[in-house]
């Protein structure tokens, strides 16, 4: 691509720094792929074009149509995968390491659009739980909404994931109706930028909603306020420095951060040698060193097994370690390319270092590695290291200390107290697995981890050609994690977009909070139909729409009839001295069923209509019962219009 250098995006423009520019060189070879800056930028102004131009327009889009948006941005995106995979080869990343990335951060789009669709409504404000009553006469009536920030969010991105990381942010913001400035790390700035200038060309977003800014903050954070928040993927030491900017704290602006994480994977008793869990353990510790060269926040760093284990994991471990080819990420052969840079090699060499006084290496060499179809002494490769710590919990290190690239270190614990207590000296973490079959060990390791772990992934036989993996960015759960391992984002879920969402309890009489919410409640305004609602299509039909059936009386022939017919004889509806005797009836009751179905019949038109089925009902209950001689009939009201497809 040549010696670019990468532009920021601000203000609805591309634009150059004035100067400071940093050279980004290749993990492979180190040429010069890019040059990055932000001096002379108006970061002031790009949060107030957000907060202006871009939040308004968003804001004034329901869920669904914002959604929609980033649906179509995935469908764009998956049309020039192509060039994104030959800009990530420079990174280090290897054809299979760039579908995590590439392909996942697509996927993740399609998956928030889709959940966003179903879950959310199509409207401009989400509802939290029930109507709650504030009165005893029912005027006065409370609940709670979720509302955008009025603000800008400011993401901040690891360098280990620039496609995937920049969109699994930038959908649950869109959809939430939040604007977005978007800043990735330097040393693949590039591919981000790439991605990036994919979106621009897209069109698909109003102006002012995503905006790009490459190389440094400068004075972003200073200008930020309490509708405005930071999502940050990283260190933990470049967190707590962004944290502490002093207008994060006067301003109370929301900070979620995903940073350091010394995930475990904990090998159950009873998964000896031979037995599937056994194989999957090694194969996933094995897989999660050698993806993206161990460079993934959620990558396993302590690999806890049992002691009398420990040898076999070991030698199982490094027979397959030694199949492992490093080298040119371009070459078919390569089955793990280069760390992001040489810079981050070192790191993780000073780190493994620190790893030693508390471990020993059982496999692999700091310092020399084979390389395939590159110089060893120009890229960034580092050989999968396996480390040893025979007395895991009476060490520091191995559970504070992150080398943060081909590294994983294999601890021996006595019983399941003692695999749980490792567990969690990581001082919380983004993932924890558990491989096993027995129900008891696996049960009471998953209890005893779980609250200091985000997500919690237990591999047996069962789930083994389904499961998506340790690290999976694509599983649809929590990425995020409590402790040292911070608040992270929730991935596949709504639950992320509420992070961009103000929640709020709105009180007044039913009609204005339906109003409000856009959910008829009971008491709320109820607008009468001459026309049977199943004549009306869609469009003619609104919220608080209702129409009233005829009357009809059940009979005690209806009740007997329909006893016989379906089988269900119980006392209640059939004895009437027993039904007497329980503490709800006054003397035989309709069947409850018998009442449903009576409604479906006083409620359905039978000609040709609108109206193509009815798939099913929601908090069914049976609150009164309905005796011989009363009379029945159906209120039908549109609560609410939620479009699945156009």
């Amino acid at each position: 691509m040549g010696n670019l250098r990468v532009p920021t995006y601000v203000g609805g423009r591309w634009a150059e720094a004035d100067g400071g520019f940093v050279d980004v060189r290749s993990a492979v070879d180190g040429h010069v792929v890019a040059q990055v800056s932000s001096d002379g930028i108006d970061f002031a102004g790009a949060l107030e074009y957000a907060r202006k131009t871009g939040g308004p327009a968003l804001r004034a889009l329901t869920f669904h149509e914002r959604a929609d948006m980033v649906k179509r941005l995935a469908l764009h995106l998956n049309e020039c995968k192509e060039r994104l995979y030959e800009l990530s080869f420079d990174t280090g990343a290897t054809r299979k390491d760039c579908f995590v990335d590439i392909d996942g951060g697509i996927m993740t789009l399609f998956s928030f659009a889709s959940k966003a669709r179903r879950e959310l409504p199509d409207a401009r404000v989400a509802i939290d739980g029930p109507l709650e009553p504030l009165s005893k006469g029912g005027t006065f009536v409370g609940r709670h909404v979720y509302t955008p920030l009025q603000g800008v969010a400011v993401h901040v991105n690891a360098y280990n994931f620039p496609c995937w990381g920049m969109l699994e942010k930038l959908a649950p913001a869109i959809i939430a109706g939040v604007p977005l400035i978007t800043k990735p790390a330097t040393p693949s700035a590039y591919v981000a930028f790439a991605v990036f200038e994919e979106i621009v060309r897209s069109g698909i977003f109003p102006p002012g909603s995503v905006q790009f800014i490459a190389g440094r903050l400068g004075d972003t954070l200073d200008h930020l306020t309490g509708q405005d928040l930071v999502s940050f993927t990283g260190s933990r030491a470049t967190s707590e420095k962004l944290q502490a900017t002093p207008a994060i704290g006067l301003n109370a602006v929301r900070f979620v951060a995903e940073r350091d994480s010394l995930n475990a994977a904990i090998l159950a008793p009873d998964a000896l040698p031979q037995t599937p869990e056994f194989d999957l353990f090694v194969k996933e510790v094995l897989r999660e060193i050698t993806t993206k060269a161990g460079q993934r926040c959620t990558c396993i760093r302590r690999a806890v097994v049992p002691e009398r284990l420990l040898d076999d994991v070991q030698r199982a471990l490094v027979e397959r370690l030694g199949k492992v080819v490093v080298g040119n990420p371009r070459s078919e052969r390569v089955t793990m390319g280069a760390l992001v840079s040489t810079g981050q090699r070192d790191d993780v060499r000073e780190r493994v270092r620190e790893l030693e006084r508390d471990a020993s290496i059982v496999y692999g060499d700091p310092s020399h590695v084979e390389v395939v179809g590159a110089d060893d002494a120009s890229g960034a490769f580092l050989s999968p290291i396996v480390l040893r710590c025979e007395k895991p919990l009476e060490v520091e290190r191995v559970h504070s200390v992150e080398a943060f690239g081909p590294v994983t270190t294999l601890m021996p614990y006595r019983g399941v107290d003692e695999a749980i207590a490792i567990a969690n000296r990581g001082e919380g973490s983004l993932v924890a697995s558990v491989f096993g079959y027995d129900a008891n060990a696996v049960d009471e390791i998953v209890c005893g981890i779980a609250s200091f772990h985000g997500r919690v992934l237990v591999v047996d036989r069962d789930c083994a050609k389904e499961q998506t993996g340790h690290g999976s960015p694509l599983a649809p759960l929590v990425h995020g994690g409590p402790g040292r391992a911070g608040g992270g984002e929730e991935l596949g879920g709504v639950r992320g977009v509420f992070h961009y969402m103000q929640r709020t309890a709105v009180q007044g009489s039913p009609r204005r909070v339906a109003s409000v919410t856009g959910e008829w409640n009971p008491g709320a305004q109820e607008n009468a139909l001459e026309r049977h609602p199943f004549e009306l299509a869609f469009d003619e039909l609104s919220v608080g729409d209702t129409f009233y059936t005829p009357s009809r009386e059940v009979t005690l022939a209806d009740v007997e009839h329909f006893a016989q017919f379906t089988g269900d004889g119980f006392y209640a509806h059939m004895d009437e001295n027993a039904a007497k005797a329980s503490p709800f009836f006054e003397g035989r009751v309709a069947h409850g069923y018998l009442v449903l179905a009576f409604a479906a019949g006083l409620f359905v038109k039978p000609e040709l209509g609108p109206v193509l089925a009815n798939y099913g009902l929601d908090d069914l209950r049976f609150l009164e019962p309905v005796y011989p001689g009363d009379t029945i009939r159906v209120r039908l009201t549109v609560k609410e219009k939620r479009p699945r497809k156009p």
